[in-house]
C-alpha cells in the first residue's frame, strides 16, 4: 500500500500522469471501487491508462493491493479515505473519466441525504473532469438511478448522453461486471448504466 497510496499532504502534479511510474496517456478515477474487480480489469486491459481508485473500506483496499501485486500492475494509485477530499486535491480539468459503479444506495428515504451524488459532489467531479469527458454511474436501485438523473440534469456542468433506451440498459464496452451487479441479478434487479458528459460551457 505505501508504494501505491496517494499522499494528499503533497501538492498534486499538474499532469496526473506523473503519479505513475510508467507512461500513461490519460487518467481515470473510480469512486468506491468495492471489491476492485472493475478497477483491476480495466488496469490490465489498458496498461497505457492510469487509474486512481478511491475506497474507504479496508477490505476493498486489501483486495486491490492483492490484485496489483498478483498482476504486477503499475498503472494504479489508491486512496483510502473520503472521495470528496480526493476530488478537492486533484487539479482542475485533470481527469479523463470518472466512474461510480453500484455505490451504496442508502435505500431508506431518511438516509438519501447520505448518497454521494449531490450537487456539491457533482461540482467537485465537474471541476476535476476535463471538458467533453464522461462521468459514468451504474446502479440496480431505481430510486438511486432516478436520484442521479435528477441531480445530473439539474447540474449545469453535465449533460446526459442517452439517445435511446438501450443507452442506459446496456453496459459500457467490454464490461467485466462487478460482484454487486451479480448479486443484484441473482435477486432479480437490473442494472442501469448512465453516462453524463462534462459540458464545455455550463448550462444555464
Amino acid at each position: 500500500m505505501p508504494q501505491v497510496a496517494l499522499n494528499l499532504t503533497q501538492t498534486p502534479p499538474e499532469n496526473l500522469a506523473e503519479l505513475f511510474p510508467v507512461p500513461v496517456k490519460s487518467v481515470c478515477l473510480e469512486i468506491g471501487f468495492g471489491g476492485s474487480e472493475h478497477l483491476i480489469y480495466r488496469a490490465r486491459e489498458s496498461p497505457d491508462i492510469g487509474f486512481i481508485g478511491c475506497e474507504p473500506f479496508s477490505s476493498g483496499i486489501v483486495k486491490a493491493v492483492s490484485g496489483i501485486e498478483e498482476f504486477g500492475l503499475r498503472n494504479i494509485r489508491l486512496y483510502d479515505d473520503d472521495a470528496g477530499k480526493l476530488l478537492d486535491w486533484l487539479p482542475a480539468a485533470s481527469l479523463d473519466m470518472t466512474c461510480q459503479l453500484y455505490p451504496d444506495p442508502w435505500p431508506k428515504k431518511k438516509h438519501w441525504k447520505r448518497r454521494f451524488v449531490n450537487q456539491i459532489n457533482l461540482t467537485r467531479i465537474a471541476r476535476a473532469l476535463k471538458s467533453g469527458c464522461e462521468y459514468r454511474f451504474a446502479s440496480d436501485i431505481d430510486t438511486y438511478v432516478d436520484w442521479t438523473l435528477s441531480n445530473c440534469r439539474r447540474h449545469p456542468a453535465f449533460e446526459w448522453s442517452a439517445e435511446c433506451a438501450s443507452d442506459w440498459r446496456t453496459p459500457w464496452h467490454n464490461w467485466p461486471g462487478t460482484r454487486y451487479e451479480r448479486k443484484a441479478h441473482c435477486e432479480g434487479r437490473i442494472g442501469r448504466y448512465l453516462t453524463f458528459l462534462r459540458v464545455e460551457e455550463m448550462k444555464t
